[in-house]
């Protein structure tokens, strides 16, 4: 059995937010530069070498990557065999994500942008925190806890098509084709979901 500090899960959190704001993934980046040593077009390898060169300013200075610093969404993994070590009045494991949630957005060296609002049905005001977070838990076997986050713009960058294919189509050749009919308006790294 592991004991899992309270305050040590909190500071975990929010240090992995701050941590992802402002550096890509290595296969990310590693990809980009070969993209970069591949592609023809000049206007094409200009926009790479921009995000790039964005990329490198942002993990120098541990600024954002971008401005839209995004919802905060949580995958966590608890051991049936974790003991919490709970400081005075304790609190669910959901709190202490949207603790670290609230610390990372605010931390005085690098204040990321909030953008999620209490009631969005309501008066839709901003928590200026963005807590909450969307916490995803699972109880699972052994003595580890497992967090994931990711911070994800609110949805203005998503695109999605949707098309009933025959069996005998070709989903390489349709993803293929309709790409290019997306346009722009994401922030990289871009993500391609096909379900």
């Amino acid at each position: 059995m592991s004991t899992i500090k309270q305050a040590d899960f909190i500071a975990s959190v929010a240090d992995a937010l701050q941590y992802i704001s402002y550096y890509h993934p290595l296969d990310y980046i590693q990809a980009l530069g070969a993209a970069y040593q591949r592609e023809q077009s000049p206007a094409a390898k200009d926009a790479i070498a921009q995000i790039l060169t964005n990329s490198r300013m942002c993990a120098e200075g541990h600024r954002p990557i971008c401005q839209d610093t995004g919802i905060v969404v949580a995958f966590v993994k608890v051991g049936m065999d974790v003991r919490w070590q709970l400081d005075d009045g304790g609190m669910s494991v959901a709190d202490m994500v949207n603790e670290g949630v609230r610390r990372a957005y605010n931390h005085p060296d690098n204040v990321l942008r909030a953008s999620i609002v209490a009631d969005p049905a309501g008066t839709r005001k901003n928590t200026r925190d963005n807590t909450p977070a969307v916490v995803h838990m699972e109880l699972v076997p052994g003595d580890k806890v497992e967090v994931r986050v990711a911070a994800k713009g609110g949805g203005s960058e998503n695109k999605a098509r949707f098309v009933m294919l025959n069996p005998s189509d070709d989903i390489v050749e349709w993803v293929l084709k309709t790409i290019p009919t997306m346009g722009a308006g994401w922030c990289p790294p871009g993500i391609l979901g096909i379900g």
